[in-house]
């Protein structure tokens, strides 16, 4: 009974922490003590690598950081896959004598009189994968079905307060649709922080890391293939050239291993700009990559070159862009409304728009993604 009405308070804390997630730091140690162990909530980046202890309770935080930066490559629980949900101990995933006598147990959980652990997968996505760990101190022994049981229980309630406070969280939101529009740009998007170290890419970005053909993902860290081109980057990153421009994108020159010529444009990232993209804090700077092209024809030239608009018909669109509906065109252009209207309908039938939101999408969609 005391233990039915435990578990109804937990559950009760659980989701109340979804709505706040500095909370977790107090609902841990209550989590651990019903499990049997020590608590951490780690999350790990899928781009870059990069690791962090979200929330911890009896763990030091020395050792911590050494797990983040050194020891996690060689823990059996994140090196293995589990479904979403599944409490797996390391006995399910590596033969005991193996374990024992492996870098991860002799190094790092041995000398902290750890001898098991417990991990459930709370969350998995494209970029992020987040984890519940109960670590077993030697006195309070390996992971047996008892404790298997409470965390199976307190699992589930833990992953809908982690999905909940993502959802309801206006910075992950803004993440996701961050992530979403890095995505549909056909250049490749690396976000980087001062070390160049990865913190996000785009599809396309991800694509030519991959390739590992001008640039590629060490450590973790973005590094390109030609020396100075890489001195030029991280110059870039850490302020040099970026910083004395301010806001200003400046242009690496790369070169494919095919002769293909390839450039890279670095944006610094303001910590502002930082936070309205939901990017994170540690970001410094995105770079562009895109194939290298001779100069073309100026954007207003090259729509009315694509949709043959005569250059008053031109005038009216970018005015409709720019200024706003027909009444204030007319006075910025000194025309007649009905003169407007006319260009304007023109304007529609021979690029197909059908609302002068279009036409703002339309003028959008052929502007240069890298101004400074």
């Amino acid at each position: 009974m005391d233990d039915y009405h435990g578990l109804t308070s937990l559950m009760e804390d659980i989701y109340d922490v979804a709505l706040d997630a500095a909370r977790w730091s107090d609902i841990l140690p209550k989590i651990a003590d019903f499990v049997g162990g020590r608590a951490a909530l780690l999350s790990r980046d899928a781009v870059s690598g990069y690791d962090s202890a979200l929330y911890h309770s009896g763990i030091d935080s020395h050792h911590l950081r050494l797990y983040t930066r050194t020891y996690r490559e060689f823990d059996p629980a994140m090196l293995s896959v589990f479904a979403e949900g599944q409490v797996a101990s390391i006995s399910d995933i590596v033969r005991g004598d193996e374990f024992h006598e492996g870098l991860f147990y002799c190094a790092w959980m041995r000398p902290q009189g750890w001898i098991d652990a417990a991990t459930a997968v709370l969350e998995r996505t494209a970029t992020r994968c987040t984890k519940l760990s109960i670590i077993r101190s030697e006195a309070q022994g390996i992971v047996d079905e008892e404790m298997r049981w409470r965390m199976q229980l307190i699992t589930a309630h833990v992953r809908r307060a982690v999905m909940i406070g993502n959802v309801s969280d206006p910075r992950r939101a803004d993440a996701a649709m961050f992530a979403d529009i890095l995505d549909g740009f056909t250049a490749g998007v690396i976000v980087v922080d001062a070390t160049a170290r990865i913190v996000h890419a785009n599809t396309a970005g991800h694509g030519i890391l991959n390739d590992a053909d001008v640039l590629s993902a060490a450590g973790g860290r973005l590094v390109a293939s030609d020396v100075q081109a890489n001195q030029a980057l991280r110059e870039a990153f850490t302020g040099g050239e970026a910083a004395e421009l301010g806001a200003k994108s400046i242009a690496v020159p790369l070169m494919a291993r095919d002769g293909a010529r390839k450039v890279a444009h670095v944006l610094p990232l303001s910590p502002g700009t930082r936070r309205r993209a939901g990017v994170a804090l540690v970001a410094a700077a995105a770079v562009f990559v895109r194939n290298a092209v001779l100069e073309m024809p100026s954007t207003p030239q090259i729509i009315a070159d694509i949709y043959r608009l005569t250059r008053t018909e031109l005038r009216v669109l970018l005015a409709i862009v720019s200024v706003g509906g027909v009444p204030r065109v007319a006075q910025a252009l000194d025309i007649a409304e009905s003169t407007v209207k006319t260009h304007l309908g023109n304007v529609f039938e021979k690029t197909g728009a059908t609302r002068q939101a279009d036409l703002v999408k339309l003028v959008a969609g052929f502007s240069y993604p890298f101004v400074g």
